[in-house]
Order: structure tokens, then C-alpha cells, then sequence
């Protein structure tokens, strides 16, 4: 049975339906604004080997390590540029909140073999 929680990504779909798909490989993101989306479930779910897997090769750090003990709150998408299936690269601004602040970015995806990949960002505020 699956939950009806919805996603951390703040759209309706359960979890499972939504970023669970792209987490286990089933489903990739056809935007940028959906990688951008599973990666914020991933960060909240601990998930760094999808964190990893979806970072471009040449900004990729060697390893990852999420703190447990960041409390994950809400995810506010503010503007995309470019990122569809007709596009190679786009950027998403965002704000991220957790328990005790926020993070604004505007990130930078590049598409890889035809797969959305986060290159890297600028915090703003």
C-alpha cells in the first residue's frame, strides 16, 4: 500500500509516485525543476548516493555528508530558466527552509547524456 503523505518536494503525489521513482532509479527527472525537486527530497530523506549520482561529474564532491540533525521544512521554487526536454541547461531559484533558517540559491543543470545533472549554484540574500 502506498503512503498518502505527500512528497517532500512540495508537490501532491505520495513520496513513492513522485521522487521515490527517481530515487530508485526507476523514473529520471525531465526537468530541471524536478531534479531540483528530487534533490531536496534526497537531502531531506538522507539520500546522498542520489545527491552524488545527480551532480555533475566535474563539480562533484568525493563525498557527501548530510547531517542528520537538519530539520528540512519546506521547499519554495521562485523562478526556472530554460530546463525542459528542449533544453541542454536551465537554473532554478529556490528557497529551502529548515528549522532555524533558510537557503536561497540559484542553481545551474546541465543536461548529460540526455539526463538532468546539478552543476552547481549561488546562494542570494
Amino acid at each position: 500500500m502506498t503512503s498518502r503523505t505527500p512528497c517532500p518536494c512540495g508537490l501532491p503525489e505520495p513520496y513513492e509516485e513522485c521522487c521515490g521513482r527517481l530515487h530508485g532509479g526507476v523514473a529520471a527527472a525531465p526537468t530541471a525543476e524536478r531534479l531540483m525537486r528530487s534533490r531536496y527530497a534526497a537531502f531531506v530523506r538522507l539520500d546522498a548516493a542520489y545527491l552524488l549520482r545527480t551532480w555533475h561529474p566535474r563539480t562533484r564532491p568525493a563525498r557527501l555528508d548530510l547531517d542528520p540533525g537538519t530539520r528540512w521544512t519546506g521547499l519554495e521554487i521562485l523562478a526556472t530558466e530554460a530546463g525542459s526536454a528542449f533544453h541542454s541547461t536551465g537554473t532554478v531559484t529556490f528557497r529551502a527552509s529548515f528549522r532555524g533558517g533558510s537557503l536561497h540559491e540559484r542553481s545551474r543543470f546541465e543536461r548529460i547524456d540526455g539526463a538532468w545533472v546539478y552543476v552547481d549554484g549561488d546562494f542570494l540574500d
